[in-house]
């Protein structure tokens, strides 16, 4: 063999095994709870929403629209880092791509994307840079829906789910590090893309193994409670679309999102229509949010010409002299790791004592947090639900999303080959959620005896899983 030859061997050994090292999921709990808290203490950062939308007039762009379009000859993301700084943010989170399916970073994985645009500059690339040339952390935001690639409801193969990983495998192995990724357009009553139709616990994991650091928040506010952290490392809340958190009861780590201008993406009208009132965006938002552990994300769009406009850019000073102190959180309230793997208890069939009427048992678990099983308060004896998985399935957690008003005592078992076994475990208890985790177990049943205090049990949604620990 020639020493040439050695030399490739070798190389591509410690190749695959500093590959084999750099993804192993060695994140930890201490880490999340860490960067959780880093997060919050942010306080206050810049959103940018600019791709293909920017030159329709539209904030979804035609999936096919003409990539001649996409020209922006005076582009200065550094512009873009030092209006944040003058408003005194700490960190901005650029859109890469949005629902359209137009990538705007050098991607090996479509040619529908900014390289091959008049522009022909990696946008993510000179964000990044800029960011951290000037003092600023970075994000990025990532959609799953992508009309261009036909990612959306009902049409996703094992060929879209590999786009996706590859995709975020590139805007995580190339930029330095990503202090979080925003996720979009996922398992949203308008999205309809489920968690299990692109496998959340898969991608998370990948996240995680590429960036132990980096927290993924889901845009899915819209969905799930604000009690727990169901599929997202950040409660995050998108205020354009009517979620707005409770200042005097969050106690999760959370973000908040709202734009300057009257779109997320920039219309030909933003140079001469006003923004919103800043003194009322700081003092009605941005502080008493910090004050609840949540950070807010203001967003600024930059014009066709790839700079933000003048308006903008004076807003964000007089900001800056509104905004002087982001928090300093020594601690966050105690709460659970977040919720992350696929629900077994998902539509399976499901029975009940005496329920009402109209809240019958399969509303426990229809995968909708607005729907509920009612216990009958003239039920005469034990009241009751079970889940019925029809074949052994292992699991380690359930959640319990009871109604607000509605709180209960629970006594769990399962059947397990003709026998029932009592779960020994006490639930944690975050607002009108309830979670049990304890050591792995196996059954054919789940049944819950259950103690309401107000008459009534009322069931939103019962979830089971077997979490990866």
């Amino acid at each position: 063999m020639t020493r040439i030859s050695l030399f490739l061997l070798y190389s591509l050994g410690y190749l695959l095994l500093n590959n084999a090292l750099f993804a192993q999921p060695n994140f930890s709990k201490e880490t999340l709870e860490q960067r959780q808290l880093d997060f919050v203490n942010l306080g206050f950062g810049m959103f940018i929403h600019y791709g293909m939308p920017t030159f329709m007039e539209q904030d979804w762009s035609d999936p096919n629209a003409p990539l001649e379009l996409f020209k922006s000859p005076k582009l200065n993301a550094d512009q873009w880092a030092k209006a944040a700084k003058s408003a005194n943010m700490s960190y901005g989170c650029l859109t890469t791509k949005h629902h359209s399916g137009f990538p705007i970073w050098n991607t090996k994985t479509t040619d529908y994307n900014v390289m091959n645009t008049p522009l022909h500059r990696d946008v993510v690339k000179e964000f990044t840079e800029a960011f951290r040339k000037n003092g600023l952390r970075v994000m990025l935001y990532y959609s799953i829906l992508d009309m261009h690639q036909g990612i959306r409801p009902h049409t996703i193969t094992k060929a879209h789910i590999q786009l996706i990983k590859d995709q975020l495998t590139e805007l995580l192995t190339q930029y330095g590090e990503i202090d979080a990724l925003v996720i979009d357009g996922w398992d949203a009553p308008w999205s309809r893309i489920s968690y299990d139709d692109v496998p959340f616990d898969d991608i998370y994991h990948l996240v995680k193994s590429l960036q132990p650091k980096c927290l993924l928040m889901d845009l899915n506010s819209a969905k799930y409670p604000g009690d727990a952290l169901f599929y997202t490392d950040i409660k995050s809340y998108e205020q354009g679309a009517g979620q707005f958190i409770s200042k005097e009861h969050n106690k999760l780590p959370a973000m908040a999102c709202l734009p300057l201008q009257q779109n997320w993406f920039w219309k030909k009208s933003f140079p001469t229509t006003a923004v919103k009132d800043v003194k009322e965006l700081v003092e009605k938002f941005v502080i008493p949010y910090n004050n609840a552990y949540c950070n807010f994300m203001l967003n600024v769009a930059p014009n066709s010409d790839g700079q933000m406009d003048q308006n903008a850019l004076e807003a964000l000073k007089t900001i800056g002299t509104l905004y002087k102190k982001t928090p300093s959180y020594n601690a966050l309230p105690s709460y659970q790791a977040p919720i992350l793997d696929h629900n077994i208890a998902n539509q399976v069939p499901s029975n009940s004592s005496w329920s009402e009427d109209m809240s019958i048992m399969d509303f426990a678990n229809d995968d909708n947090f607005g729907s509920a099983w009612v216990s009958n308060p003239s039920a005469m004896g034990e009241v009751w639900y079970e889940l019925d998985f029809e074949r052994s399935k292992t699991f380690n957690t359930i959640v319990i999303t009871e109604g607000k008003d509605n709180p209960a005592t629970y006594t769990v078992t399962y059947l397990k080959d003709g026998k029932w076994y009592t779960l020994s475990t006490t639930p944690v208890v975050q607002g009108r959620i309830k979670i049990f985790r304890f050591d792995e177990v196996m059954g054919q049943k789940l049944r819950f005896s259950i103690q309401p205090k107000n008459k009534r049990a009322v069931l939103h949604e019962v979830g089971v899983y077997q979490e990866r620990r």
